[in-house]
């Protein structure tokens, strides 16, 4: 049996399926509505594109670490209701072991479970009546330390983060400051390593609000320089990770942290993800 550009509209409007979908489900139905039905529905796709509009923007984070690997996965909902649920929390952590394994490349078409990851996820929009969608996702593995940390809030994964030291042998000493920074960094956000790191379209921008804040206070012409000096090192010392005081003794930078583990101690990378931030 054909089917008509008029079945397809109103497959869509029984279902709230997307139109190559409906497509789809009337082709593999031999044109039969109610056989089309069943199809999408069995596909977790009826109702997707109603859902789609909808903004995604509370989810989980979950995080694995698994000798020198680590993953990070984040996966968007609508309510943190849903996003704290076993059974959402349970498909996070089984996406992040499927990341640690096989990594992030074409994670979307990646088989897992009974079919993909774009599948999985698209029946479990269909399952919990929302918006899901598959967020930012990231894999360390090095020769040296990493370390992965999830910090829970309302029963569910809030903000995850990786860490990945350089220099540094592996030990359970150099394994438990991994970690604290890895704490660190859920905590203070940092946004980059060192200040070298710091575009400098962003440290020129920066020293030009700071430099119009010093001239409104009225400081002397002389001392403006210095003050706007002061000023930008304190910039760095909000945003980059090697500066920064430690959140466990604010008399130590991240820097003296480190220095315990051997002088050419550093970190190589990081990376922290929280349930609605960009």
């Amino acid at each position: 049996m054909s089917y008509t550009a008029q079945d397809v509209a109103s497959l869509r409007k029984l279902t709230g399926a997307g139109m190559m979908d409906c497509k789809n489900a009337l082709t593999e139905s031999d044109g039969d509505i109610e056989l089309a039905k069943e199809w999408l529905r069995k596909k977790g796709l009826a109702g997707a594109a109603k859902r789609a509009g909808r903004a995604a923007d509370q989810g989980t984070v979950d995080v694995l670490l698994d000798g020198n690997v680590a993953a990070l996965v984040e996966v968007n909902c609508e309510t943190d209701f849903v996003a704290k649920g076993d059974m959402f929390t349970g498909f996070v952590a089984d996406l992040a072991a499927l990341v640690a394994k096989s990594g992030t490349e074409n994670l979307e078409t990646q088989p897992f479970k009974n079919s993909t990851v774009a599948e999985e996820i698209t029946t479990l929009g269909a399952t919990v009546g929302e918006n899901v969608s598959l967020g930012r996702t990231a894999r360390f593995e090095t020769t040296s330390v990493v370390d992965a940390y999830k910090h829970l809030q309302a029963g569910r994964g809030f903000i995850g983060v990786l860490v990945e030291l350089s220099d540094v042998a592996d030990s359970e000493i150099a394994r438990e400051v991994a970690h604290d920074i890895a704490l660190h960094i859920a905590s203070a956000a940092p946004r980059y390593v060192r200040r070298e790191d710091v575009p400098a379209d962003e440290v020129a921008k920066e020293k030009a609000v700071l430099e119009d804040i010093t001239r409104a206070e009225g400081k002397p012409e002389a001392a403006m320089e210095k003050i706007i000096t002061g000023r930008l090192d304190g910039f760095f010392k909000s945003i980059c990770l090697l500066e920064q005081p430690f959140v466990k003794d604010n008399k130590q930078s991240i820097s003296d942290v480190l220095a315990t583990l051997g002088a050419q101690a550093s970190v190589s990378k990081f990376t922290r993800i929280k349930i609605g931030e960009d």
